[in-house]
Formats: C-alpha cells, sequence, structure tokens
C-alpha cells in the first residue's frame, strides 16, 4: 500500500507553524525597542524560510537529489521523512523523529526558549529598577536572548537542515553579535564602570566552565553611580 497523504504542497502547516512558533518566541521575548524588533525580525524570517521548506516545497531536496539519488539510492527522497537528512545520511533506519540528531534538535531547541524566557524576566525586572541585570543567565552571559535564539535556530538545522537556512544562520548570528556590541555600548553610557566591571568578569555568549560548575562568583551586584 502507498501512502495517498502529499508530502509537500501543505502550505495551511507553513502558515500554521510558522504563526505558531513566531507566537511562541514572542510570549518570551517580548520586543519593545527597535533592536528587539530587528533581531525578532530576523528569527521570524529563519522559521518561515524553515517550514516552507518543511511543509511548502522542498528547495534543498530538490537541489540535491541527483546527488543524493546517486550516494543513497534506497531513500525516497521526496518523502517527507527524508527531509530529516542528517539521519537519513548516516544510515538511521528506525523513525527519523525518533532519531538521535531529531532528539538532540529538541534539547536545543527547548533550552533556548527556557533560556530566551529566564532571561526576559531578568531583564524586566532590572528594567523596572533602572539597575543592570546581572541576575539569573546574566550571571553567565552578558547576552543570554541572543544565546537563546542561536539555540533554537541552531536546533532546528539539526532537525531539518536546509540550504537556506545553513545560509542564514552565520548571518543572523554576526547580526546578533553586532546587536550585541551595539547594546554593550548603550549600556556601557547608562551604568558606566559597573557595566565594565560586570563585562570584564561576564563573558558575552560562551558561559565559563567554571562558572557552569558552580566554581565562579555567583550574585554580585553592580550598582551604578
Amino acid at each position: 500500500m502507498h501512502d495517498s497523504t502529499p508530502a509537500y504542497g501543505l502550505w495551511s502547516l507553513v502558515i500554521v507553524n510558522s504563526a505558531v512558533f513566531i507566537l511562541f518566541a514572542y510570549s518570551f521575548f517580548k520586543p519593545q525597542t527597535s533592536r528587539d524588533w530587528r533581531s525578532f525580525g530576523a528569527f521570524s524570517a529563519f522559521l518561515v524560510a524553515l517550514f516552507v521548506e518543511m511543509y511548502g516545497f522542498p528547495l534543498t531536496i530538490y537541489f540535491l537529489s541527483g546527488w543524493l539519488q546517486s550516494r543513497f539510492p534506497d531513500v525516497d527522497w521526496f518523502s517527507h521523512d527524508a527531509g530529516h537528512l542528517l539521519e537519513m545520511v548516516f544510515g538511521w533506519k528506525a523513525n527519523p523523529h525518533a532519531g538521535p540528531f531529531h532528539i538532540l534538535s529538541f534539547i536545543f531547541i527547548a533550552a533556548g526558549f527556557i533560556l530566551i524566557s529566564a532571561a526576559w524576566k531578568v531583564l524586566y525586572d532590572a528594567q523596572q529598577t533602572r539597575s543592570l541585570a546581572t541576575a539569573g543567565p546574566y550571571s553567565y552571559v552578558r547576552h543570554p536572548q541572543y544565546v537563546g535564539f542561536i539555540l533554537v535556530m541552531f536546533g532546528f538545522l539539526l532537525q531539518w537542515p536546509t540550504i537556506l537556512t545553513l545560509a542564514m544562520f552565520p548571518v543572523l548570528t554576526i547580526m546578533y553579535v553586532k546587536l550585541a556590541r551595539n547594546e554593550e555600548l548603550d549600556a556601557e553610557s547608562e551604568f558606566g564602570e559597573a557595566y565594565t566591571k560586570y563585562a570584564a568578569e561576564v563573558p558575552g555568549f560562551i558561559p565559563r566552565l567554571s562558572r557552569i560548575l558552580g566554581q565562579g562568583s555567583t550574585g554580585r551586584t553592580y550598582r551604578h553611580g
């Protein structure tokens, strides 16, 4: 028997999934400034590009179909499961949704959204008192929300890699780094020496291993003025 359900061309699923994940991210990030909206808009574009290929039109599969078919002749590359390229290429024979890359992708995606949510709460509380955000995720890295977005995008790349999202990932990562640098200039202007001391002790994007293992200082307060 052959499954008559179409693998692609499901544009309603493109719209629904894009809307759900974008609104989900919005509920965590809650953009307020123009800079926030730029970073959120770029992330949203990544999600739309992802779901267009996941459910709409498999551009990557069409582009690579000749090479893939010659290297892996036993795989039906136009079935929906074949979009999980890493599972297919590495020979995962069972349901790709239970494959190692798919499971790992959910870990990265969940970690990213949790980090964005936790960081937003700390940042919101700090904004209400016009103080420097240094607690929670901000005690590990200076830009936890951008790290969260990068983790989510990387997770989706593990789950469903495409040419377009692979090209977008480094561009968006560089954009987030530049946005972070601009934010640091604003924070240094507002908080002065307090931010300088904080930046000297807390990395921008990659936490120190000693801090992760609980060997670093915690709960330090950096006051303005």
